[in-house]
């Protein structure tokens, strides 16, 4: 297997992953075009927000994701989105992105959110792989005929009040 380099998103890198990402059969589902997903790239750039882009060592922009502290309950961390370019799944990227994200989480609140569509059965076996339980479900939440399933993953205890 290749080595995965995890790195910060840059803005050179939000056009390629914007480009692929709205390729992907999910994300055009749900509506995102090209330059959409680079303005909300370009928006979480000017933010605290965690932004990582896996690297193979012949190929740039294989995958990204995207965290947000205290987005879950005003308290926890939660992973926006996560996507691995079509030709490069397969090869742990998804699961060297995670880990990345989680190791960042764990380090100020010790849990991570996430939703993972219903009929995305890849996705919700993925995260449970990973050792994330469903923790809810919300009809309809950004598409009327989709229940978004809440995942959830204690990383470490959190300090109370902090």
């Amino acid at each position: 297997m290749q080595p995965i380099t995890i790195r910060p998103m840059t803005t050179d890198d939000s056009g390629p992953i914007a480009t692929w990402m709205s390729a992907l059969p999910l994300w055009m589902r749900y509506g995102i075009t090209a330059e959409g997903a680079q303005a909300m790239f370009t928006r979480a750039l000017t933010r605290d927000d965690l932004l990582l882009v896996a690297d193979l060592p012949a190929e740039r922009n294989c995958g990204f994701a995207w965290g947000i502290g205290g987005a879950a309950f005003g308290r926890s961390a939660y992973l926006r989105l996560i996507g691995v370019r079509a030709d490069c799944a397969g090869r742990g990227i998804g699961a060297a992105l995670l880990t990345a994200v989680e190791q960042w989480a764990a380090a100020f609140c010790g849990e991570l959110f996430l939703l993972v569509s219903d009929f995305n059965q890849d996705a919700q076996r993925f995260y449970r792989r990973q050792g994330y339980q469903q923790a809810g479900a919300i009809p309809g939440y950004v598409l009327p005929d989709v229940a978004e399933l809440i995942f959830w993953k204690r990383l470490s205890f959190p300090v109370v009040g902090k």
